[in-house]
């Protein structure tokens, strides 16, 4: 007993500690430093500079340098870094890999303990190594989300800015002054990386990358196309404007009318963990051949695994992009 609270105790200390190292923001200069260096990077690899910048530094993928050297052999660690920072967290993609596996393995341990099963332990591993990035693509979708609600609202400033006469950038740089987040946030990265000397051009295409949304790369496309044909730039802004609020107006549209099957979908996806639990608290004889037959490890997978093709295709059905 002893032995088991310690290492319940060890789990829990590491877990608090892993949480806390994640979600602790950086320095805010370090910060701008950083986020100047990665958007002259990206327009480096595009070959659009003719700046020598040799003595710039890659970003960190971790503090700790073997760490950092291991993932730097990885492609998808720049995926995982762009995936994070979309999400508008200062997390290191080292740290988040570190949580995923503590967590994992602490699940593994401690449910090994309690259910000596082998596929059981396996697949509580596989669940709550998944937590972490699912809170991580919970925020991003979210930002991205209240990015894209506000999106309208900055091409109007913007809009409006170029008919009383003012630059684009001057735009730009009212936009990161006035608007809300995170549509300020991204917009002053863009005037900055421009300030900083970038060309416009690739701090526009920078935006993209850093937002990844259909409607910034039409705004992004129609700057580009406008700065080399001419037109009325304004008069584009209030266009694109216009689009993208009928696009939420559809899409407010089709998620009231789609309501209902989304509450089928969850209580679908919902009823077989409720009514196993409720079993095991009404009949905990009933339940447990699951676990204590040979067998029922192997069926109880095999259903946990339908479960989740299921509720999978569930989503896609009711959750469509507009």
């Amino acid at each position: 007993m002893a032995l088991l609270l310690s290492i319940l105790t060890f789990l829990v200390v590491v877990t608090l500690v892993a949480l806390i190292w994640m979600f602790v923001g950086t320095d805010a200069n370090q910060e701008v430093v950083r986020r100047r260096m990665e958007s002259v990077r990206k327009a480096e690899q595009r070959g659009n500079v003719s700046l020598n910048l040799k003595l710039v530094r890659d970003e960190m993928l971790s503090s700790v340098p073997a760490l950092h050297r291991l993932l730097m052999k990885w492609t998808w660690s720049s995926r995982l870094r762009d995936f994070v920072a979309q999400a508008g967290m200062k997390t290191k993609p080292a740290k988040l890999l570190l949580i995923s596996a503590v967590i994992g393995l602490g699940s593994y341990l401690i449910t090994k303990m309690f259910y000596p099963q082998f596929p059981i332990a396996v697949l509580a591993a596989i669940i709550a190594t998944v937590v972490p990035f699912s809170v991580v693509a919970f925020k991003r979708r979210r930002r991205l989300r209240k990015f894209e609600e506000h999106f309208p609202e900055a091409l109007d400033l913007l809009g409006r800015a170029v008919r009383a006469g003012h630059a684009f950038t001057t735009g730009l740089e009212m936009i990161a002054k006035e608007s809300s987040e995170p549509v300020a946030e991204e917009f002053r990265a863009t005037f900055e990386e421009q300030n900083f000397g970038l060309p416009l051009k690739d701090a526009l295409l920078n935006m993209t990358e850093r937002v990844p949304m259909v409607d910034v790369r039409f705004f992004v496309t129609a700057l580009l196309i406008q700065k080399e044909t001419g037109g009325n730039l304004a008069e584009i802004l209030d266009g694109l404007s216009r689009v993208i609020r009928d696009r939420f107006r559809i899409h407010r549209e089709v998620k009231t009318r789609t309501a209902q099957g989304r509450l089928t979908a969850a209580i679908l996806i919902s009823l077989p963990p409720l009514m196993m639990l409720v079993l095991e608290i009404i009949n905990p004889h009933y339940i447990h051949i699951l676990v204590d037959d040979p067998a029922g490890p192997v069926v109880l997978s095999i259903a946990v695994g339908m479960q989740l093709i299921g509720s999978a295709l569930l989503w896609k059905i009711i959750h469509f992009e507009v």
